[in-house]
């Protein structure tokens, strides 16, 4: 009796780099990507240039090698540069994916120099006049255009609008694709214990509307916009209360606090600060904002989105792309017109909001899964890697 063998292609191996593993949304997206039915498009190792943070932590958890190069000051960089190279080495990646630029600047050399041929660049950000322009990262960016023609095979960008933004800062246009991040339906799913727990727990009762934001504290959320169109809500919607949530967004803010005492908002906010629960705290709202002045492709608002919320956001980045028409956009650094968008949604009943949200929910079905996600970046890793053809 003769024994048939089946001959199994080797999963190609890819290996990213990230500055860093703590939680933020490039962070995130690669948690999603590399673990969503793991290792079916790629064999994955993932190097953080500095420590291995919370979402470093999940990886391992879910059976994803993760290595740390220790990397805290510039002082360190060639120590740091050599290790990786020896790293990448060691591992013999068929694609070495890096996310933002120092990782692209750093992996993409050091991958080079390690032997491969084929890089993938990550390109996230949007507004490089909102945060984005400290002068090491601006020198490491003007490098990373001048390098884009030759380093990298691919450079992926999470929004059109961040494609377009570095083609006109010198970035190789030939190179540039865009896939836009995908999200996980089965965990954003609202069930109807998770609609009212923390609710109760705020003590916010269901007919008190109450709209939420979710984002660390940092001048491109622009915390201060919200915080100036809620007091002016609030004279049009008195019973309306507010949600932050994102590090720092606690009572220990000073900067915070001032605002919501100058916009006579304080006993109308509930601050959580950063949490791990993110789709049970968008549970507990009835309307998203976000309220940014600068944006890449804000994965917060297709969360919201996928959790059938309806969203007022500002128009930045890829933010009106993502709504499409289902939600409500207003100009950046607005509090007034903010305040419209969000009184136009609680204008609505309850009912009609509902139906916006789940309009809401079939355009992230519809366009912006991560099965979706995933297809198209092992589409791109079969086009880079013939064992994957």
């Amino acid at each position: 009796m003769m024994t048939k063998f089946v001959h199994r292609e080797a999963r190609v191996k890819v290996l990213h780099i990230i500055v860093g593993l703590n939680v933020g949304g490039a962070e995130m997206m690669l948690l999603r990507l590399v673990t969503a039915n793991p290792n079916t498009i790629a064999e994955t190792v993932v190097v953080s240039l500095t420590e291995l943070g919370v979402v470093g932590a999940m990886l391992r958890e879910r059976g994803v090698a993760v290595h740390t190069l220790g990397l805290s000051s510039a002082r360190q960089v060639p120590l740091v540069a050599a290790r990786l190279i020896a790293l990448i080495r060691r591992n013999r990646p068929a694609i070495v994916q890096t996310w933002m630029y120092h990782a692209d600047l750093l992996g993409g050399v050091a991958a080079r120099l390690a032997g491969v041929k084929r890089v993938i660049w990550g390109v996230r950000t949007t507004d490089i006049g909102a945060g984005q322009g400290n002068r090491r990262t601006v020198a490491v960016r003007w490098l990373c255009a001048r390098l884009s023609g030759i380093v990298p095979s691919v450079i992926v960008c999470a929004a059109e609008a961040s494609r377009q933004l570095h083609v006109a800062l010198g970035y190789c246009a030939a190179r540039m694709e865009v896939i836009p991040n995908g999200f996980d339906l089965q965990r954003l799913q609202p069930g109807p214990e998770s609609d009212v727990s923390l609710r109760q727990e705020l003590g916010l009762p269901p007919e008190q509307p109450v709209v939420g934001c979710v984002g660390r504290f940092h001048p491109v959320k622009d915390h201060e916009n919200f915080v100036h169109a809620a007091g002016l809500l609030l004279q049009r919607f008195p019973s309306a209360r507010f949600l932050l949530v994102g590090r720092d967004c606690d009572t220990g803010n000073a900067q915070l606090m001032a605002w919501l005492e100058q916009a006579g908002a304080r006993g109308r906010f509930v601050l959580l600060g950063q949490r791990d629960d993110i789709p049970r705290c968008l549970a507990a709202m009835d309307i998203f904002c976000l309220s940014s002045r600068s944006e890449g492709f804000p994965n917060v608002v297709g969360e919201a989105m996928a959790m059938r919320r309806p969203c007022v956001v500002t128009d930045v980045g890829d933010a009106a792309y993502l709504v499409g028409g289902q939600g409500v956009v207003v100009p950046k650094e607005n509090a007034a017109a903010l305040a419209a968008g969000l009184g136009q949604l609680l204008s609505l009943s309850a009912a009609e909001r509902a139906q916006l949200g789940q309009r809401a929910h079939e355009r992230i079905a519809a366009h912006f899964t991560i099965e979706r996600t995933r297809e198209r970046f092992a589409g791109l890793y079969a086009r880079l890697s013939p064992r994957m053809a």
